[in-house]
């Protein structure tokens, strides 16, 4: 392992590279301007302490913070892979917890603290694609903690007008500071508790033609192109290479 690479996997690198990415979120929230889409559902759930789930791609991770409200008791789940770590101490910044697990690892655990959040009445926050993929597929993981705790999954996106998408497997989104920008919310999807006719996989189809639709919606409004869903069969490859969008 590089010298680099053992610094930035320092516990002191990381509680500076945390420290940045929440100043640079707050830094893109305060310089622009927002515009809010379909977001009176959840809003009034905020305002009213009552839990949902709240689902966003991987690749729009970067302002998930500024889709709720601050005095909102907010629950991610993160995975252990990589930056997890990183991403936890960035949104602690935000007065935001994380539960750590994933759909490939520590999935049973996590699931329960994020059910147990959710009897506390509180948002438990879930990237259903996450934490390699496939690209902008849902995976099971959301499905099953909205059939355990009857609550509803309402998805959100955002865009801006100008920014970077860089290569990585999420093509992950990075706004420009000083920009124009949209917040869009999906319509509230119920899953049933009983995977009864295909209820589950309808479930799925529906959230994720949600977070498809309303980042499409977002990315337009924005003058931007659309990333597109990766194949449900398509293995994961690392990118090296990033590209302005």
């Amino acid at each position: 392992m590089s010298i680099v690479k053992k610094i930035l996997k320092s516990d002191g690198a990381k509680a500076v590279l945390s420290f940045i990415a929440a100043g640079y979120i707050w830094l893109v929230y305060r310089t622009s301007r927002w515009q809010v889409i379909n977001g009176e559902q959840p809003h009034k759930l905020m305002n009213e302490g009552k839990p949902f789930i709240l689902a966003f791609w991987h690749g729009r991770l970067l302002m998930m913070p500024i889709s709720v409200q601050r005095k909102t008791k907010v629950n991610v789940m993160i995975s252990h892979h990589g930056d997890g770590e990183i991403i936890a101490r960035t949104i602690k910044h935000w007065g935001q917890d994380s539960v750590r697990g994933s759909a490939t690892k520590g999935a049973a655990s996590a699931i329960k603290q994020m059910l147990k959040a959710i009897r506390r009445s509180e948002v438990a926050v879930i990237t259903p694609d996450g934490p390699r993929g496939p690209r902008m597929r849902v995976q099971d993981g959301a499905v099953r903690l909205a059939a355990m705790s009857d609550v509803p999954v309402f998805a959100v996106s955002y865009s801006v007008k100008r920014g970077k998408i860089l290569g990585s497997w999420d093509r992950f989104f990075v706004p420009a500071p000083f920009n124009r920008g949209v917040v869009t919310w999906g319509d509230p999807v119920l899953v049933p508790k009983k995977d009864e006719d295909g209820a589950f996989e309808k479930a799925r189809d529906e959230i994720e033609a949600s977070l498809n639709s309303i980042t499409y919606e977002a990315d337009r409004l924005c003058g931007r192109e659309t990333v597109e869903p990766e194949s449900r069969d398509k293995a994961i490859k690392p990118h090296k290479k990033s590209a302005d969008a």
